[in-house]
């Protein structure tokens, strides 16, 4: 099954170390058809946001696609919050960077949006970071450091290591 990331898990070390999902392969891929924007209000209150997707068909969203298990998928969803509602699953059609046939991918969206939250600076070097070592396009590297971003919030600080607890309580034991 694939997986397409176009948020933090774009970045090795939040989704194989971070949320400890394995993948057997992943490349830079383009989801057309979509838009990435950071209106996505987390579960807690924090007063940041995150990325999500909405449907643009002029646009095309960059990202990771991950060749996971059934059973990783079911981790990503444990993790994101998929059965509470914080992000529903989706489908849609990737095209890798570099060759390659589309592919048919899961993906995660929320029609929980709040235009007036941004990104924290935090968040957003993930996504710079997982952008680069995947190799998307510079023009998308140059989109993701345009975004407005704040400081992390004394909420986002706070909550961080209970967040970090609960992904290191969900990864598989060995």
């Amino acid at each position: 099954m694939w997986y397409f990331a176009y948020g933090s898990n774009m970045q090795r070390a939040t989704f194989c170390g971070r949320r400890g999902i394995t993948c057997s392969r992943a490349f830079a891929a383009r989801a057309p058809g979509w838009r990435v924007v950071f209106d996505k209000p987390p579960l807690v209150p924090i007063g940041e946001s995150f990325a999500n997707l909405i449907a643009d068909p002029a646009e095309t969203a960059y990202g990771v696609a991950y060749e996971v298990s059934p059973a990783a998928l079911d981790s990503i969803d444990l993790s994101e919050g998929v059965m509470i509602g914080n992000y529903v699953r989706t489908t849609t059609l990737i095209i890798p960077l570099i060759g390659g046939e589309p592919l048919e991918a899961f993906t995660l969206m929320s029609d929980r949006r709040d235009a007036a939250l941004l990104p924290s600076t935090r968040y957003m070097a993930l996504l710079i970071e997982g952008a680069l070592e995947n190799g998307l396009p510079p023009a998308y590297v140059e989109f993701l450091r345009a975004v407005p971003a704040r400081e992390p919030s004394a909420a986002a600080r706070a909550f961080q290591p209970l967040v970090d607890g609960a992904l290191a309580a969900m990864r598989p034991k060995s």
